[in-house]
């Protein structure tokens, strides 16, 4: 599959790619720009169009891939398996590193938001000697933030908990009304109005999240992130990410209210660095410029 019509025109001079990664799964992605490969990876519930603001910039130095998740998007849908498994973290981190892989990049930087930061911190995790450097846009580790859950994260964060009850419950609810339902949510997590999504970009979400196949998938991304993820989260706590990390936050988000990003990211990384942005949730749309002035220099560590 190649790009649509607003694809090309959010992400001039880029190419669209959808590419085999093993398993009866291919990623959809965008990529282009020229230097050390940087991958981007976006959250829930959108795809890899959220980086439109920010991979133009990005590619003036940086060979810039943007894919869209596993579950997401233009990318393979799997019905999920009575495990979780096949929409792990470790699952959706594979499938990057093979994607990378394809491109001939055997070692590359990351950013991710949302989702695609616990994405991300699997990468760090399972493929360290990949990974150069890793940037999570608005979370703390998935682990840390359940075992510190609290009513005020509860009721702001109420889908970790609702999107994992068994299927088909949560699936036949959204898809009663899946615009409204992804409206509700990008309208939430601090972020003021709407006028920081461009009107294209939130047509894409709206194209891809009102499919059923992506409105499961998007439920077995959170129902394993409350099981297998956090087994294979406990069983890594003794070894810390080596790579250095960038932590950046919206200092109008739920983190921010309920986590200190920086002390939870040191818990089990050696090399954290970070800070707060004047934004809610959706950093590469709200606050682009400021969030490249951050990665710049960073990756240029």
């Amino acid at each position: 599959m190649g790009a649509n019509a607003t694809q090309l025109e959010l992400f001039p001079g880029f190419t669209h790619s959808t590419v085999p990664v093993g398993d009866d799964i291919s990623i959809h992605c965008a990529h282009g720009g020229d230097g050390p490969p940087l991958l981007l990876l976006h959250g829930f519930p959108q795809t890899h169009v959220i980086w439109h603001k920010v991979a133009p910039r990005l590619a003036e130095s940086y060979t810039v891939v943007c894919p869209d998740l596993r579950g997401y998007g233009d990318s393979s849908k799997p019905p999920g398996t009575p495990d979780h498994a096949n929409y792990s973290k470790r699952a959706m981190a594979l499938d990057q590193v093979r994607l990378m892989q394809s491109f001939g990049f055997d070692r590359f930087a990351v950013v991710g938001h949302d989702r695609g930061g616990r994405v991300a911190h699997r990468l760090a995790r399972d493929h360290r000697d990949d990974v150069t450097h890793l940037c999570v846009l608005d979370i703390s580790p998935t682990l840390t933030m359940y075992e510190r859950t609290t009513m005020e994260f509860a009721r702001a964060y109420y889908h970790w908990f609702f999107l994992v009850q068994p299927a088909p419950h949560p699936e036949r609810m959204i898809g009663a009304d899946p615009k409204a339902y992804l409206r509700w949510k990008t309208g939430s997590l601090g972020s003021i109005g709407y006028s920081h999504f461009d009107p294209r970009a939130y047509s894409e979400y709206e194209r891809c999240y009102c499919d059923p196949e992506t409105i499961h998938a998007t439920c077995e991304d959170y129902r394993a992130a409350a099981g297998i993820d956090l087994e294979h989260d406990r069983a890594d706590l003794s070894e810390p990410i080596r790579c250095p990390v960038l932590a950046l936050w919206g200092e109008r988000g739920v983190v921010n209210r309920c986590f200190d990003p920086i002390a939870d990211w040191r818990a089990v990384a050696k090399d954290v660095r970070g800070k707060a942005l004047p934004s809610g949730h959706y950093i590469p749309e709200e606050v682009p410029n400021l969030l490249v002035d951050e990665l710049l220099p960073f990756l240029a560590r």
